[in-house]
C-alpha cells in the first residue's frame, strides 16, 4: 500500500516527521487488523475522502491507485455512489478530480453507460432492492408509518436512491453497501442511519470483520471519534 502514498512528496519535502509518522499508521500498521483485498481497501479509502471532503488526498491516491487497484468504471460508480449519501454539494468537486485524474491517465470519458433501469422502473426496482437489502416487512413499515407530509422522502430513497443508483453495474451489492458504510460514518452524526446500513451489509454478505476492517482502514483520514462511534454500532447490531 506504500504506493498510493508516493504522491504525497510535498509533505514528505517540507515535514519529513509528520509524513513517517502517519505513512507508518495509515499506510503500514492498520493494514496489520485489517483482511479488506487491496481493492476494497481502495474504494473505502477514496469513499471516505469523499465524505471527507479531501479532494487533494483523493486526488493523490487515485494517481496511483486506477488501473492499478480499482479501474476507471469502478471509480465512476463511486463517486456515483457517494451522491445520495453525501449530497451533490460534496460530491460535486470530486467529479473534477476524477475528470482532470482521467485525463492525466489517458482514460478515455464519457465512460459505457451502467444503468440497469429506466424512469418507468425506477421506483419498481428500488423498491426491490430495498425489500432484499432491509426486509420487505421493515421497508413497507416505515413507509406506512411516515408522516403525512413526508412520504415523499420514501419516494426519493426509492426511486433516486436506490433505483437510479444501486441498480447500476460497475459495482456488486457488497462493495456498493460497503462504500456506503464508509460515507456514513464518516459523515458522523448520522447513527439511525448507520445501524440500518449495518443490517445492509450482513444482507448482502459484508460480516462484522469486513466492517471492523473499513473502520481500521479509514480511521486515520476520519479520526477516532467518528470510529468508535461506528464501532460501537456494528457491536450493538451484530451481536
Amino acid at each position: 500500500m506504500n504506493k498510493l502514498f508516493d504522491n504525497f512528496a510535498r509533505i514528505q519535502k517540507n515535514d519529513p516527521e509528520f509524513h513517517e509518522i502517519f505513512k507508518n499508521f495509515a499506510f503500514d500498521e492498520v493494514y496489520e487488523y485489517s483482511t479488506l483485498s487491496e481493492k476494497e481497501a481502495v474504494l473505502v479509502t477514496l469513499a471516505s475522502l469523499i465524505a471527507c471532503q479531501s479532494p487533494k488526498a483523493f486526488k493523490k491516491i487515485l494517481l496511483s491507485a486506477v488501473n492499478e487497484y480499482v479501474t476507471p468504471e469502478e471509480v465512476k460508480e463511486l463517486l456515483y455512489q457517494s451522491v445520495p449519501y453525501v449530497g451533490f454539494g460534496r460530491a460535486h468537486n470530486f467529479f473534477g478530480v476524477v475528470i482532470k485524474v482521467f485525463d492525466k491517465k489517458g482514460i478515455e470519458m464519457p465512460l459505457e453507460s451502467r444503468s440497469n433501469t429506466t424512469p418507468e422502473k425506477r421506483h419498481k426496482f428500488g423498491r426491490e432492492i430495498q425489500d432484499r437489502y432491509f426486509g420487505a416487512e421493515m421497508i413497507q413499515a416505515m413507509n406506512d408509518n411516515a408522516f403525512e407530509g413526508q412520504k415523499h422522502f420514501n419516494t426519493f430513497l426509492e426511486g433516486y436512491c436506490f433505483g437510479d443508483f444501486y441498480t447500476r453495474d460497475g459495482l456488486n451489492d457488497s462493495e456498493r453497501e460497503l462504500i456506503t458504510f464508509v460515507f456514513i460514518t464518516t459523515l458522523g452524526g448520522c447513527e439511525n442511519q448507520l445501524r440500518g446500513h449495518v443490517q445492509g451489509n450482513l444482507s448482502v454478505g459484508n460480516d462484522k470483520e469486513k466492517l471492523i476492517s473499513a473502520i481500521t482502514v479509514i480511521l486515520p483520514y476520519i479520526g477516532f471519534p467518528r470510529s468508535l462511534n461506528a464501532l460501537g454500532i456494528v457491536n450493538e447490531i451484530c451481536k
